[in-house]
C-alpha cells in the first residue's frame, strides 16, 4: 500500500505527531509527501518517505498525478481551512482526485486517527 502524507504549514505540528504516534503502522507502507511535510516527518520519525517538491511548488500536483494514475493508495492530508492558500486550485483538484478515483481521503486530525486505527487492526482493503 502507498500512502501520501500533506499539512498545510499550520498543520505540519498535527502531521509530525500523528506520524510519531503511528510510527509502527506508517512504517509497513511506501509513504510519499509534499517536500517540507516529508523533511519534517522523516527527522522526527525516522520513517523512509518519498519526497516531492513543496506543496505550492508543484508537490501537490505530483501527489495529485499518482492519485490520477493509480499509483496512491491512501492520502493524509492534514488542511489548514482558516487561511488561504495560494494554489487553492491545486488543492482542490487533489481532493477531487481522491473522490474520483476512490481513494480514502483524511483531512482532519480525528479522521486520519480513524483510518490509521482501521490500518492498524489490519481493516483495510485496497
Amino acid at each position: 500500500m502507498k500512502i501520501a502524507l500533506i499539512a498545510h504549514d499550520k498543520k505540519k505540528d498535527d502531521m509530525i505527531k500523528l506520524a510519531i504516534k503511528y510510527k509502527d503502522v506508517l512504517a509497513k507502507y511506501e509513504l510519499y509527501a509534499t517536500g517540507t511535510t516529508g523533511t519534517l516527518v522523516m527527522g522526527e520519525t525516522g520513517l523512509k518517505i518519498n519526497r516531492m517538491k513543496s506543496g505550492p511548488l508543484g508537490g501537490d500536483q505530483q501527489i495529485g498525478s499518482m492519485i490520477a494514475d493509480g499509483v496512491l493508495d491512501l492520502v493524509i492530508f492534514l488542511r489548514d481551512p482558516l487561511t488561504a492558500q495560494p494554489h487553492e486550485p491545486d488543492v482542490s483538484a487533489l481532493l477531487r482526485l481522491c473522490d474520483v478515483q476512490n481513494i480514502p481521503l483524511a483531512t482532519n486530525v480525528k479522521s486520519a486517527y480513524i483510518i490509521l486505527e482501521t490500518l492498524k487492526a489490519g481493516g483495510f482493503e485496497k
